[in-house]
């Protein structure tokens, strides 16, 4: 890339052809106050005026993120006149801003209340009519509150960018423009995969998962037996809600607060992933095998499920019929656990920690339920496990490392831990397939041609002469090019991985939000880094780990021995599986 020489604060700097001012000056060592230096663009740029600079020559002050710098630019950043607009541009934003701020779950990691600490912006600066408020919490997964919205737009490009879909946009006009779905609907009623990519990128507190723990401290009040899950991907990012680096492992930590919050058993959803492949690896041959319905795609992710049922109606019989795992262990601990321990089903309260807020409306599926008992009663994100860390006043980076229960559930593999990244079922699922094949373990164990951040990834892979072509997609965008292949009849895969969220469960909507305003001792790339860093925290305990094929896990093992019989049996399909239905109305 060619350089080209400017000049900001009065100091000569060559920066690359092509930036915008803002990004010029952060390679310069300027950090341009804005609500969007983070975010690649998922903004509607230039609208906040918020990043405003002095340039000489131009007409009056220009917004940095949309500026482009030019050979010969002088910038000025501190002068009284950029100052006092951007200082002005916030408290316009702030005056019809919902002021509840010690109420709102945002606290502590609010852009606005950012930036207008750095502008030395106030509150109530300047009065006047506020746009009409809309609350929507229909949905088990998110609500959005529209007088916390600031009109970024950040959420209506990240759906879009990530999913194709559009599920947001600007509603109204003038002082009235709201951030909704079309004609200002619920969630409820629009075609929303719930996956929360929406409330990732949202700067304030205007969209928001539907927290769940006073459902948890309500059924530790009744005294219920209360089990406690956590996904793969949560280990890889809670750290960071406590201040530690992005992708610092904290497994043994996370099990430590759990046990201190008072949860009678602590779980790894790991144990059902070895579960799920066990379910899913043989479903698979056997339709491979008998002629069934190829290409056959996984059902962990719900966004991605709902997704299909929203738009692929007519492909529903591809899916795998299998629960995702936390579902599969919500199941077992209400059925083979609570008989192992003479507990009555109904006194069990089984809580998921999840990384995903589509996880909250998966376990209200109506078929989700065995004998009238849900499999999971309460889903709490990434966040809200930190914030109830944070509410019982633990010192989170003071705690040992202890080890998740061992009894019954506790086993698990390193083919359950990297579910929690893109390609990571898919991986896990070709270790056992080849074993099951060929009678020995694939001998370099990973599968590296599976492994990536590529949208669209495919294999063939030759297992004793069964040639299995594979397929993985992350994000509803890269979804659809390999499902209007099938719905063409031009799909030459045997099995393909489908996740909801770009990246996998480690950059699922209820995972700690990635921010450098907030991560000062992360590098500049962090946002280019994170999603890598996290999957190498998974990728690093699948190494540690001495078993690392679900088939080898003794408790998945033991389960079928005394309880299930054999994968995919009556019993299993009567616990661990489930049937998906079309969203008349919302299909193509």
């Amino acid at each position: 890339m060619a350089k080209i020489n400017i000049k900001i604060e009065g100091i000569s700097y060559q920066v690359e052809e092509g930036l915008t001012i803002l990004d010029a000056a952060k390679s310069c060592g300027y950090e341009i106050p804005s609500l969007c230096a983070f975010n690649h663009g998922e903004c509607s740029n230039g609208s906040c005026r918020v990043c405003l600079v002095e340039v000489k020559g131009a007409r009056g002050l220009v917004a940095s993120c949309v500026y482009p710098v030019n050979e010969g630019m002088e910038i000025i950043i501190s002068s009284p006149k950029a100052a006092e607009a951007r200082r002005v541009s916030v408290e316009l934003l702030l005056s019809n801003h919902n002021q509840n701020c010690q109420q709102c779950d945002k606290n502590g990691r609010c852009e606005l209340l950012h930036v207008a600490s750095i502008t030395g912006a106030r509150e109530g600066r300047y009065q006047g009519v506020k746009t009409p408020v809309t609350v929507d919490e229909l949905t088990p997964s998110i609500i959005r509150d529209t007088s916390k919205c600031i009109l970024c737009g950040r959420c209506v490009a990240r759906c879009q960018n990530a999913h194709g879909m559009g599920i947001l946009g600007f509603e109204n006009r003038g002082f009235r423009t709201i951030v909704a779905p079309a004609e200002n609907r619920s969630f409820a009623n629009s075609p929303c995969i719930l996956c929360g990519q929406c409330v990732s990128v949202c700067p304030t507190g205007a969209l928001m998962e539907k927290s769940e723990i006073g459902k948890v401290d309500a059924a530790m009040k009744a005294g219920k037996h209360v089990v406690v899950q956590t996904a793969p991907a949560v280990r890889a990012a809670l750290g960071e809600e406590f201040g530690m680096p992005v992708g610092t492992p904290v497994t043994g930590k996370m099990v430590a607060a759990l046990k201190r919050l008072g949860f009678d058993k602590v779980y790894d959803t790991n144990f059902a992933a070895d579960l799920t492949i066990m379910e899913e690896g043989t479903e698979l041959l056997g339709r491979i095998k008998n002629g069934g319905k190829l290409p056959m795609i996984t059902s962990c992710s719900p966004g991605w499920i709902n997704y299909a049922e929203y738009n692929y109606g007519d492909l529903l019989d591809h899916l795998s019929s299998c629960k995702s795992p936390h579902q599969m262990q919500g199941a077992i601990i209400k059925s083979y656990y609570a008989e192992q321990k003479g507990i009555d089903p109904k006194d069990i309260f089984v809580v998921s920690i999840m990384p995903c807020t589509a996880k909250k409306g998966e376990k209200d599926r109506e078929q989700m339920e065995v004998n009238g008992l849900r499999d999971v009663d309460a889903v709490l994100t990434t966040r809200e496990l930190a914030r109830m860390i944070k509410r019982a006043g633990i010192l989170f980076t003071r705690l040992p490392d202890e080890e998740f229960d061992q009894d019954l559930l506790g086993d698990y593999t390193g083919a359950g831990v990297i579910f929690g990244v893109t390609g990571g079922v898919m991986e896990a699922a070709l270790r056992t397939v080849y074993f099951v094949l060929t009678g020995k373990e694939h001998e370099a164990i990973k599968f590296e041609a599976v492994r990536g951040f590529d949208g669209i990834r495919e294999a063939s892979i030759d297992i004793n002469g069964t040639v299995v072509n594979v397929a993985i997609a992350h994000g509803m965008k890269n979804a659809k090019v390999l499902l209007d292949e099938i719905r063409e009849g031009k799909s030459k895969y045997h099995f393909i991985e489908i996740m909801g969220c770009p990246g996998g469960c480690i950059a699922g909507g209820g995972q700690p939000i990635v921010r450098s305003c907030f991560l000062p001792n992360e590098d500049d790339d962090i946002l280019d880094t994170y999603k890598e860093k996290r999957a190498n925290a998974l990728y690093s305990e699948d190494e540690r780990l001495t078993l690392r094929q679900s088939h080898n896990n003794p408790q998945i093992k033991k389960l079928y021995e005394e309880f299930l019989g054999e994968p995919n049996s009556h019993k299993a399909h009567e616990l661990l599986h489930t049937t998906y239905s079309a969203k008349i109305g919302f299909n193509d």
